[in-house]
């Protein structure tokens, strides 16, 4: 899999934060020194579509 391995901070908070900027998370705050993260409708459907994609254009071979 192409996400194997060590998730690197440096390039997963900008990640997130670009996710929020366009409306596909929301950010919270656990403590002090934890965020949370959660999908938004708009998240959601983003996703819906892409998998609608995926399954028209790419087949059952690919989502397996």
């Amino acid at each position: 899999s192409v996400y194997d391995g060590e998730i690197h901070h440096g390039r997963l908070y900008p990640n997130l934060d670009t996710l929020v900027e366009k409306g596909l998370l929301e950010k919270g705050e656990l403590d002090q020194r934890t965020n949370s993260y959660s999908i938004t409708r708009r998240g959601k459907r983003e996703l819906e579509a892409r998998r609608d994609w995926e399954q028209e254009y790419l087949g059952d071979e690919f989502l397996d």
